[in-house]
């Protein structure tokens, strides 16, 4: 909890990442909080018993969410998905004005391995920002199997996290009122 809401404040990327870490962590500990207290939060021996409160009743409420919203098994919060409604909007109004010229140049870096990925099977109906946090999240996911990535996958990865770490820094300009597009 503590570490998603410096991640919301500062990089609302890798905000959105560890998020759908929290969603996997919590289907692999069944949905269940009393495992997820065992597993989780009582392997945070520096909080307090009024921080680790909070926790468990952060991820209670994530529990409570996931299960009134059906993505038990699979899928994202609607929290998450705001998140990319959110970017996909302020990446068209980038995209959309002439201001921007490094955001458009990484944009176009980046759609050659967009368009690899959603050629290769991704959900084309999803919108292009969240094809790119589902490789991300992906060569995340192998990495912590320890698996080999392809060369090529570290070049989609290099250019899509610049892509995606640009637009993670005019959301936060956005948000405190600082971005004239």
């Amino acid at each position: 909890m503590f570490i998603s809401h410096q991640l919301k404040q500062k990089n609302i990327a890798e905000y959105l990442i560890y998020m759908w870490q929290v969603e996997d962590l919590i289907r692999a500990n069944g949905c269940d909080i009393e495992r997820i207290k065992r597993c989780v939060v009582d392997n945070y021996p520096s909080l307090s018993d009024e921080q680790r409160d909070e926790l468990s009743q952060w991820y209670e409420d994530l529990i409570e969410m996931m299960r009134r919203e059906e993505v038990m098994q699979q899928g994202h919060l609607q929290i998450n998905k705001n998140i990319i409604v959110w970017l996909t909007d302020l990446h068209l109004q980038l995209m959309a004005s002439s201001k921007f010229p490094y955001y458009n140049a990484a944009y176009y870096k980046a759609l050659p391995f967009i368009v690899e990925l959603r050629a290769k099977g991704a959900d084309k109906e999803k919108p292009e920002l969240e094809t790119c946090f589902d490789a991300l999240y992906g060569i995340l996911l192998l990495r912590l199997q320890k698996k080999e990535i392809s060369e090529e996958t570290k070049k989609a990865q290099e250019s899509i996290t610049a892509l995606l770490s640009m637009l993670s820094t005019y959301y936060i300009e956005d948000k405190k009122g600082e971005l004239e597009l």
